[in-house]
């Protein structure tokens, strides 16, 4: 569900949190991570923020609050009261997600079968795509979702679960799972997979700019990201979507 920069970024905090009473500055985080500017920082919070990790306090500086840890983390003990010096505790180990890097083809599945065959087909689940700040698509293996038939047409499909909430002008929330058919071109306007320099994941309408790539959100909170055409490739393009109530 998380990167593995966002998830060290999240620990650091947390810890950083537990120990002095107040969340660490910008500089403090970027040369924990190693990472050369404090503008990655900042997407790094915003994705966290948007995946409910993380809280930021109004009108307060330095004021962030870890509402929730990752699910494989032990739930955060309450401060004990001061007692005698002892030995730091070892450092968890960073997540290491298994993390697919956008190229769904060695993982095609038996394709579907149609609608006059079946009432419903399954269809590899490959776990939650953003829909705010790109992350990797993250496959769960031997997952599966139940589609109904008549909802597919011809060529091989999978399905992604979505978070974050920057399609949702366009009736896609936060949870909703996405059914996208494979394929490597999508007409101008479409919604589609797109990997971004091989290595991000997201769910976005494609524009084509004369020379670039946009990709848009359908959210006027976030911004349009803006790619040479050798950036971004499509993974495949939304014909449908489940939702659970």
């Amino acid at each position: 569900m998380l990167t593995r920069k966002q998830h060290e970024l999240l620990i650091f905090i947390d810890k950083h949190l537990r120990e002095t009473g107040f969340s660490p500055s910008f500089e403090e985080m970027k040369d924990a991570l190693a990472l050369k500017s404090k503008s990655g920082i900042h997407r790094l919070i915003t994705a966290l923020e948007e995946r409910g990790f993380l809280k930021r306090r109004a009108h307060r500086a330095r004021a962030l609050e870890v509402t929730r840890l990752p699910e494989n983390l032990a739930p955060r003990r309450a401060a004990a009261p001061p007692a005698a010096p002892q030995a730091a505790p070892p450092r968890e180990a960073p997540l290491s997600p298994n993390v697919i890097r956008g190229n769904f083809s060695g993982h095609a599945p038996a394709p579907a079968r149609a609608a006059n065959e079946a009432s419903s087909v399954q269809l590899p689940l490959y776990g939650r795509i953003a829909a705010g700040l790109p992350i990797e698509a993250m496959r769960d293996a031997g997952a599966s979702v139940d589609v109904p038939a008549a909802l597919l047409g011809a060529g091989d499909h999978y399905a992604l679960e979505v978070a974050g909430d920057s399609m949702e002008e366009a009736g896609i929330l936060d949870g909703d799972t996405v059914l996208i058919r494979r394929g490597e071109t999508a007409e101008n306007g479409a919604i589609v997979v797109a990997l971004i320099d091989d290595n991000e994941v997201t769910l976005k309408r494609l524009r084509r700019r004369g020379n670039s790539i946009a990709l848009e959100p359908a959210n006027q909170r976030y911004e349009t990201r803006i790619f040479g055409p050798d950036r971004v490739k499509v993974q495949g393009r939304l014909i449908g979507l489940l939702r659970k109530y």
